[in-house]
């Protein structure tokens, strides 16, 4: 298969811009070498010294030699993001969120991706079961790394299972590659109660701690139910108890790992310890915060931002009131900031709502998961102070757009009430509520 790729834009000022390149061009290859997808643009393209071969609307072809900085971009966008179609995933997994969504929501939350380009470019989880012979001997040639993989258990038979796909055991050795290269790795596990819990969660981290340090984190959450899982495997919610056991797991294994080899390497999700009503550990438990982004040290990070910030600042006794939406399982961490904010700053009145999900069910209790008409229907006749804040892990990535596609200004204009959207960390917080 022969792999052509068409430019779309062409950077303001780049080398690409002066070299004559322009949209509607096609990629052939770099240094006489086809390009199969972006691994290998990002690859070729790092030399100081590259031959390019073009070809133009009319049908010309152009042989560009460009001398350049190492790893210096051309400043070229692609059509296709990956240069390559998007791989969707081959698993049926008992725990899928996917096949938990209502229907009527945009196509675009219905995609199963399993695809390991996305693992580098945006940090999502893979199962391996997606991966070839041949993306694994890329991945060790150009030595990408971190590559953030989805194990669930290290049971060959019960991750068959567990992700309805025969293969899915035997794809736990392309992991033994990735160790033998040194290739960086990050995992998770989503705990499934009576399944891969107790014992199996006890062998599934006595056999991943085999790859430190390659193999830098793991992280435990559990798993996600919403209303709609009618047809689908009858999973049970984790209790409290359920909890605290899952949390004594974790502990027992982070001392005895801190001990053998530096690190903690297993972390519970923020939601256990909410869960099982425990205090979050200490910032050097999470190890540098490898899993963040799998909610994992967040409240944490929070808080230590916040009081790091909040002691640095005078307070003042200027009127003012805001509100703050979340979602029930941040809302006692928001709250308890929130009074340490008024206390310094006096005339300052926070009102903290925390946003039941009755658009995925009372179980689903993340803020980043909160939909629009949740929003309106539990904030109208509330008082909501000059304005309102809304965490920005509700939005759409770069847009004003909640999951049930209800834009930013539609909620504001419905509640009446100006909205603005909070970044993440403790600094910007407090910023939101006292205007610095």
């Amino acid at each position: 298969m022969k792999h052509e790729h068409v430019i779309k834009e062409v950077c303001p000022g780049s080398i690409a811009q002066e070299m004559g390149i322009e949209p509607g061009d096609v990629l052939l290859s770099i240094d006489g070498n086809e390009i199969e997808d972006v691994f290998d643009y990002h690859f070729y393209v790092n030399d100081e010294y590259i031959t390019v071969l073009i070809r133009k609307p009319y049908g010309e072809e152009w042989e560009l030699e460009i001398e350049k900085d190492d790893e210096e971009d051309l400043g070229i966008v692609f059509a296709r993001g990956l240069m390559d179609e998007y791989r969707s995933c081959r698993n049926k997994c008992m725990f899928c969120f996917i096949d938990q969504m209502p229907r009527g929501m945009r196509d675009t939350l219905y995609f199963k991706d399993d695809d390991s380009r996305l693992s580098f470019l945006q940090g999502n989880y893979v199962t391996l079961t997606n991966m070839s012979d041949h993306d694994i001997e890329r991945i060790v040639r150009y030595h990408l790394e971190p590559i953030n993989i989805s194990f669930h258990t290290t049971n060959p038979a019960l991750r068959c299972r567990m992700l309805n796909n025969r293969f899915a055991g035997d794809a736990l050795l392309k992991a033994d590659r990735l160790f033998a290269a040194g290739i960086r790795m990050n995992g998770q596990i989503v705990l499934c109660k009576g399944i891969n819990d107790g014992e199996e969660l006890e062998r599934s981290i006595r056999e991943l701690s085999r790859y430190i340090p390659w193999l830098e984190s793991v992280s435990v959450v559990p798993v996600g139910l919403t209303r709609y899982r009618e047809g689908l495997y009858p999973l049970k919610p984790f209790t409290r108890e359920d909890a605290k056991e899952v949390l004594g797991i974790i502990h027992r294994w982070q001392e005895k790992l801190y001990e053998e080899s530096g690190t903690h390497f297993i972390h519970g999700g923020d939601e256990w310890y909410t869960l099982a009503e425990e205090e979050l550990p200490e910032a050097e438990r999470y190890d540098g915060y490898l899993q963040l982004e799998n909610g994992v040290g967040m409240l944490r990070l929070l808080m230590d931002e916040f009081a790091e910030s909040l002691a640095e600042l005078p307070g003042d006794k200027t009127a003012r009131e805001v509100s703050i939406a979340t979602g029930k399982l941040a809302y006692p961490y928001i709250r308890r900031l929130a009074e340490k904010l008024m206390e310094k700053y006096t005339g300052t009145m926070i009102y903290v709502y925390a946003i039941e999900n009755k658009f995925f069910g009372e179980m689903i209790t993340v803020s980043g998961l909160i939909t629009g008409q949740d929003l309106k229907e539990q904030l109208t006749g509330r008082n909501l102070g000059d304005k309102l804040l809304l965490p920005c892990n509700m939005f759409r990535s770069g847009e004003e757009v909640f999951l049930d596609d209800m834009t930013l200004t539609e909620l504001a204009k419905a509640l009446q009430v100006r909205a603005d959207i909070v970044k993440s960390s403790g600094q910007d917080f407090i910023e939101a509520i006292i205007d610095l």
